[in-house]
């Protein structure tokens, strides 16, 4: 056929998002900003210029299409154990570390820290995960590290604003890096069961020098220059920071067998290691380990929450982007009437998620109140439970709301959905954080009054709220055994109240009325007698 008597074609593929402002445009994270941390708005404005420019999006795709190399031994035959990195995988940590991305929220003496930096760690979740994984571990390290004089020098590295890959002591460094070395081969996530030991050389106690001995079968970011660990002492589990390097120069002990071949999270390098003879000081007492590490999870679970709220954010932006532009019989795709509802449907998950997550970055900013420190202890796990669940579900819709397309490894969804499944995983699994909170209601009953006192107000707008919370009063006494069920439903209720509050009255009513109703389907795109247009309109950036 001779193509060049047909006339022009009019092209219908669509380019890439590029060249706007994830904040400025974001009407939940701007909320959040413009409310709770307004002086933080040019600095999250900044970041979010760079979460679709062209150059940052193609340093994300290099540094997961170039993954790590491990280096056992030099040109000499010298043991260095280091890992090679892409210059996109350092390109990307410069950019986050020296946006603060994982230190705002202790450095920033004004109200709505925590909220500010949740702001920005929900922009560097649409940027790229596998080095949100090193700023949420360094967000979490530093209480701890503060909580102990003899770690100061290692807190007051870690929160520069600055990024300084040299693998030297941290006398000689700018900034640093701390990873986190706890899961073993046989205890997985019970860390009492670990068998990696730690021996004082000289005398006991918080503070002190320990030898490290033991393996561990999950350790994160090998290259970071100390990282926090847990051991067999004579008191019991204990927590260690263990450095990579000694006052000398040399090698600490430590070395990295292999790294992880894995699924998503491919810049980040992942290991498996051992410790032989590693110094280290005992952080806190001995024996209280499990709560001094559990203490820091409460930090980096709430990041989880925040971060998947920004991989469905991401995934979103994309498909608004596509299907507002790419036309079928003769309408934009995002007009159809099969199309628009599956859109809207992804709209409520992400206006769910992100005022979740950036409720609980609230309560930190208010920890010192019983209340907000009881609602931090309850949803945190409820909302690493619930965001880090559905961001799969977003993910791989969004791969089909703009097809084949979006299958192909130059667009970004590959990554996106590669990275989703880890949210749920890191940081304690979906039926840790049930078992979490039935914990939480067993010690502290009174943990739920907070929060239902929050939804209440909703409820007596909405009679499928009030049916909600009515529910969960029922189910709280039993969490053992209702367990999946109560946690879903007291992470439905939350959102929903959190959107009457904060949304517009279109989203809110639909989230209401579709999660917890009974005629929403348990996939995308059933709502029913909804304000299709309005709940799109309220998620487009562009």
């Amino acid at each position: 056929m001779d193509f060049s008597r047909q006339g022009p074609v009019p092209e219908n593929l669509i380019g890439d998002l590029v060249d706007v402002n994830a904040f400025e445009r974001d009407a939940v994270a701007t909320h959040v900003v413009d409310t709770y941390a307004p002086w933080a708005r040019d600095r999250a404005s900044a970041l979010g210029a760079q979460v679709w420019d062209p150059r940052v999006l193609e340093t994300a795709r290099n540094a997961q299409r170039h993954t790590p190399e491990l280096r056992t031994l030099d040109r000499l035959g010298h043991e260095v154990f280091d890992v090679d990195f892409h210059p996109s995988y350092h390109e990307l940590m410069a950019l986050a570390f020296g946006s603060g991305v994982h230190s705002l929220a202790w450095t920033a003496d004004a109200p709505g820290a925590h909220s500010a930096r949740a702001v920005l760690s929900y922009l560097w979740n649409q940027v790229d995960g596998s080095t949100a994984c090193p700023t949420g571990m360094a967000y979490a390290s530093i209480p701890v590290l503060r909580s102990r004089p003899e770690l100061a020098p290692w807190a007051e590295k870690i929160v520069v604003e600055g990024y300084d890959p040299a693998d030297v002591p941290l006398s000689r460094k700018s900034a640093a890096t701390i990873g986190y070395f706890m899961t073993e081969k046989h205890g997985g996530s019970d860390l009492r069961a670990n068998i990696t030991v730690a021996r004082p050389v000289g005398r006991r106690g918080a503070g002190e020098t320990y030898l490290v001995n033991g393996h561990k079968w999950f350790a994160s970011v090998p290259m970071a220059d100390c990282y926090l660990t847990v051991a067999q002492t004579e008191g019991g589990v204990s927590c260690l920071l263990v450095p990579r390097r000694r006052a000398d120069g040399s090698l600490n002990g430590i070395r990295v067998n292999r790294l992880k071949d894995k699924l998503g999270n491919r810049a980040n390098a992942s290991s498996e290691i051992e410790y032989h003879d590693a110094e280290a000081v005992l952080v806190g007492d001995e024996g209280r380990g499990v709560s001094t590490i559990l203490s820091s999870a409460e930090y980096t679970r709430l990041d989880f929450a925040i971060g998947s709220a920004g991989l469905m954010r991401a995934a979103l932006s994309q498909a608004l982007h596509h299907n507002d532009r790419r036309t079928a019989f003769g309408s934009p795709l995002s007009a159809l009437p099969i199309q628009a509802p599956v859109l809207a449907d992804l709209a409520l998950e992400w206006a769910g998620a992100a005022h979740l997550g950036f409720r609980l970055a609230r309560a930190e900013d208010h920890h010192d109140d019983v209340s907000e420190a009881l609602v931090s202890r309850l949803l945190t796990p409820v909302a690493k439970f619930w965001n880090c669940r559905r961001v799969s579900g977003v993910t791989e819709e969004v791969i089909q709301s703009i097809g084949g397309n979006a299958y192909i490894e130059e667009h970004p969804l590959p990554r996106y959905y590669r990275e989703a499944p880890l949210n749920a995983i890191w940081e304690g699994t979906s039926n840790m954080m049930v078992m979490d909170v039935g914990r939480v209601l067993a010690r502290e009953p009174k943990a739920i009054e907070p929060v239902l006192e929050e939804i209440r107000p909703a409820a007596a707008e909405h009679p499928l709220l009030a049916d909600a919370v009515a529910e969960i009063e029922s189910l709280v006494g039993a969490p053992e055994e209702t367990g999946r069920y109560l946690v879903t439903r007291l992470a439905l209720a939350a959102q929903a109240a959190l959107l009457v509050e904060h949304a517009p009255a279109a989203v809110a009513d639909a989230f209401v009325g579709s999660r917890l109703g009974t005629g929403w389907g348990p996939g995308y795109g059933t709502l029913r007698g909804v304000d299709l247009e309005a709940i799109i309109d309220f998620a487009r950036l562009d």
